[in-house]
């Protein structure tokens, strides 16, 4: 699967921008705050209906619109598939696929695999578990449409019982129905910590032998999921915290609050290791994440490098540069020395000034204009 091209009309930074990606490697480079990471950033948000960032529909509209548009032109199998994408500030998002209108995300998600990595992953191991959930959350919502919809059902209730817990202040009779939201909280819970357990297991199978060869052969290391509440458990402890939770009007158990610990024999790295470590470890989950999408999904993810290669010395560069040679690449960065010295194969490159792009490849056909007026581009009627 690859990314054939990408429009964007009031993204942004961007009023109207075309871009056409070779194949291969894919280099935007040029000063820093001219708009790299928001070409990424929107084709992550075309992927999987969310920002890598975490910021809203109205924060990624231009300043002085209302609303924008991401189109983009994918080649799965052979066979090119469009996916259009419309914006709001005051409305929720509107999604078709090749001109039909979809309901769900979850009909989106897994058309286009993607793996984002950026200076704030290399802090994932010491970091707090918050970034460690995401890290899994984002990755199974994009693998197991069946995970997204316990995940969104979750948190919904997670959201609703917390509402709940604050009510019973003023209403303490609200307490009779407090049952209730246990019971579907350990119904969705359980399938999460499930998933959760068997990802690990699947991550574990690849990333040790990676690690070790990041490592020079001197370290192996292995991933331990650190469960909130064990599933045995999940019911007792729910109902047991009930107090608890409407003295501080928040929900304290469940997977919401899981971990995951990061070992190099039995050091626990998020706490002990050295920065080279956690680094070297976090280059090793993102490698790791790339070969699972390959086993789990029998095709190649995109991979959008936001600028890492300047966090990296020179060995991890090398590795990283050397593993990715069968995947499109779409890499930020502000120059292209890395890339001379190593001698790395570099198949279209970007220039990025201010909201501009031009392609500084000869010959490589990049349109300077759509084709389409953005009003023509985009009239998705009612969606």
């Amino acid at each position: 699967m690859i990314i054939k091209s990408i429009e964007l009309a009031d993204y942004r930074n961007y009023d109207s921008l075309v871009l056409q990606f070779d194949r291969g490697t894919n280099i935007l480079y040029g000063d820093n705050a001219q708009g790299k990471t928001n070409i990424l950033e929107a084709i992550y948000v075309a992927a999987t209906t969310k920002s890598h960032k975490g910021s809203k529909d109205r924060e990624i509209v231009n300043f002085d619109k209302e609303e924008a548009h991401i189109r983009t032109y994918l080649e799965k199998d052979g066979k090119e598939i469009r996916v259009d994408m419309h914006l709001r500030k005051s409305k929720s998002k509107g999604i078709a696929i090749d001109g039909q209108k979809i309901k769900k995300a979850a009909n989106l998600l897994g058309l286009c695999n993607v793996v984002f990595f950026s200076p704030e992953d290399l802090g994932i191991i010491k970091n707090g578990p918050s970034e460690r959930r995401r890290f899994v959350d984002m990755e199974l919502c994009q693998l197991d449409n069946f995970y997204l919809y316990n995940l969104n059902h979750y948190n919904k209730i997670v959201n609703q019982r917390n509402k709940l817990l604050k009510d019973m202040y003023m209403n303490p009779d609200l307490k009779e129905t407090l049952t209730i939201w246990d019971m579907q909280l350990v119904s969705y819970g359980s399938k999460i910590i499930e998933r959760r357990k068997l990802f690990v297991e699947q991550l574990n199978e690849i990333i040790y032998e990676i690690h070790k060869k990041l490592s020079g052969g001197r370290e192996e290391i292995r991933i331990q999921y650190e469960p909130d509440v064990e599933l045995d458990e999940f019911e007792s402890k729910l109902r047991n915290s009930q107090d608890r939770d409407m003295r501080a009007k928040m929900t304290s158990v469940g997977p919401h609050r899981d971990d995951f610990s990061f070992l190099v024999g039995d050091v626990d790295i998020r706490k002990f290791g050295s920065q080279g470590q956690q680094r070297t470890a976090a280059l090793s989950l993102k490698l790791s994440e790339i070969e699972l999408v390959k086993r789990i999904t029998k095709d190649t993810p995109v991979l959008l490098l936001d600028d890492v290669l300047s966090e990296l010395d020179s060995n991890r560069q090398n590795y990283l540069l050397n593993s990715i040679g069968d995947i499109q690449t779409i890499i930020t960065c502000t120059g292209l020395e890395e890339f001379v010295n190593n001698r790395f194969e570099i198949n279209r490159v970007f220039k990025v000034s201010a909201g501009t792009v031009t392609c500084v490849n000869e010959n490589m056909g990049l349109k300077s204009e759509p084709e389409e007026t953005p009003e023509d581009a985009y009239n998705f009627g009612s969606l």
